[in-house]
């Protein structure tokens, strides 16, 4: 389906039960919906699931600025518009990111928070721009110089504020094969007043990719003992 919103139109790929409990999922840069394709049958024998594709990615909009603070704000009015009340928030990577920024300062929305080989940006390692392919990539390639940006000069607030998560947590790491340091996301749950973390070893970055089943799996007990 899509959804209008301040910035444009936003495609929302809408699944599972009718009625039953909203999860969100946000996917990581360079994506789209899609990338959830290897759990969102698992999701939907639970949830009404809305994978979203977020502003430049996918049939969402491509706008003139590219944030993760927007991609939040695109978040919260979407989630007006379709009357969700209060759902289930998962994003990976990029998606997981902004899935933190809403946490922090709209926990009151959430029953709850998945984070995929997600810890918030801290400024560390090497965030140069990739060289523009000849072939269209598929999504809007200014959202890279624009998130590369912040990944490379993070707000600080963005860790300050993981406290201000007060719902229950779920943090999933992919393992020593991931780039993403995993001591971070062991410093983010320690943070977290109510979050849990299980690393799936040997998943890498995109664990429901890679590991869908042991996602889902890891996901359903999480949900089973809050």
């Amino acid at each position: 389906m899509k959804v209008q919103l301040s910035a444009g139109e936003f495609y929302v790929q809408v699944s599972g039960h009718e009625g039953a409990s909203p999860i969100v999922l946000l996917h990581g840069t360079n994506s789209d919906s899609s990338a959830w394709e290897q759990v969102v049958g698992g999701f939907g024998e639970r949830f009404r699931v809305y994978a979203v594709d977020q502003r430049g990615h996918g049939q969402s909009a491509w706008t003139p600025t590219y944030s993760f603070e927007e991609m939040r704000d695109d978040l919260l009015e979407l989630v007006e518009k379709l009357e969700l009340g209060e759902f289930l928030l998962c994003g990976h990577s990029m998606g997981g990111t902004v899935a933190t920024l809403f946490a922090e300062r709209y926990a009151d929305r959430l029953s709850g928070l998945i984070l995929v080989d997600s810890p918030p940006p801290d400024g560390e390692g090497e965030w140069k721009v990739p060289e523009r392919p000849d072939e269209e990539p598929g999504f809007d390639w200014e959202v890279l110089p624009a998130i590369f940006g912040q990944l490379a000069k993070p707000d600080p607030a963005w860790w300050d504020e993981l406290p201000a998560i007060a719902v229950p947590t779920l943090i999933l790491g992919g393992g020593s094969t991931s780039p993403v340091p995993q001591g971070k996301l062991v410093e983010v749950a320690d943070r977290i007043p109510a979050a849990r973390l299980v690393t799936i070893e040997g998943a890498g970055h995109a664990i429901q990719r890679t590991r869908p089943t042991e996602f889902l799996a890891a996901v359903g007990e999480w949900l089973r003992d809050r």
